[in-house]
């Protein structure tokens, strides 16, 4: 279909990608969690948007760019987890209680927009798993058009899932809510996973 080749596997795999919990799941529950749907879909859009820039940067051949100068690439790695871990410490020391949020704290979608953008494009190792995902199910006589349609079909899937993600977790945000050393232990496990998650990424570049 669309002169790709096992279809529903290619299906199947991007679905099983969105189910492995990244930055940018805990980016986007975070936001869902403390200002809720509308906040939570800003996060999802910024996310998004990372994601096909780095969809599009693969299949233009960015990553063979970034292979041939390492020292770019290990700037964007130091850099991005520098970012998720400064995310994650102003998690654990924000103060957490049950009052409600402001309007004007409600009414910030555009701040966890470009938090989750930035963390989705300062993973530059995204833009080599589509340089190595795609290839597997092009088909040898396809064309540009296939490419773009395996792109929408990512993102069409990535939203639906995270849309998913964000009314889950708006509704668990809502019971949390009427126990504030609940929503405490949340708000602070979202800091240490950020952190864990810019950690290994340090190590990684090691």
């Amino acid at each position: 279909m669309f002169d790709i080749q096992n279809y529903t596997s290619f299906v199947l795999a991007v679905l099983v990608f969105q189910l492995v919990p990244g930055a940018g799941t805990i980016a986007i529950l975070n936001a869902t969690a403390r200002h809720g749907i509308a906040v939570g879909m800003a996060a999802v859009l910024g996310t998004l948007l990372g994601d096909f820039i780095m969809m599009f940067a693969a299949v233009a051949g960015l990553a063979a760019t970034m292979q041939a100068n390492p020292m770019l690439f290990q700037a964007l790695q130091w850099f991005g987890a520098g970012y998720l871990c400064w995310m994650g410490w102003q998690l654990l020391r924000t103060p957490v209680n049950a009052a409600p949020v402001s309007q004007t704290e409600q009414s910030s979608p555009r701040v966890y927009f470009r938090q989750a953008l930035t963390v989705s494009l300062t993973n530059p190792k995204v833009i080599l798993f589509f340089v190595a995902f795609f290839p597997l199910f092009i088909q040898p006589q396809a064309s540009a058009l296939t490419l773009a349609v395996m792109m929408a079909h990512v993102t069409v899937l990535s939203l639906l899932y995270q849309a998913g993600l964000v009314l889950v977790g708006n509704a668990v945000a809502a019971r949390l809510k009427a126990l504030p050393s609940a929503r405490k232990i949340a708000t602070r496990l979202a800091g240490l996973a950020l952190i864990g998650f810019g950690l290994k990424l340090a190590a990684n570049n090691r």
